[in-house]
């Protein structure tokens, strides 16, 4: 996928677990885990701005655009 998810560099950066972040935005564990390994087919607006109020980030932050 072209898309690349930097969700863990973010986390490790707030020194944040999942876990918190998932408790922080109100979604699942899973949820936030298939988010993070790049395996979501979409994301909701509502959720990215979830991330990024939680995360004090901007969404370029977290996604990024690969060419292959």
């Amino acid at each position: 996928m072209s898309i690349v998810v930097n969700l863990n560099t973010v986390l490790t950066d707030r020194n944040l677990k999942s876990k918190e972040l998932a408790e922080m935005i109100g979604i699942t564990e899973a949820n936030l885990s298939i988010l993070k390994s790049g395996k979501a087919k979409a994301i909701r607006f509502s959720t990215l701005e979830a991330i990024c109020k939680a995360l004090e980030c901007q969404p370029a932050d977290i996604l990024a655009y690969k060419k292959e």
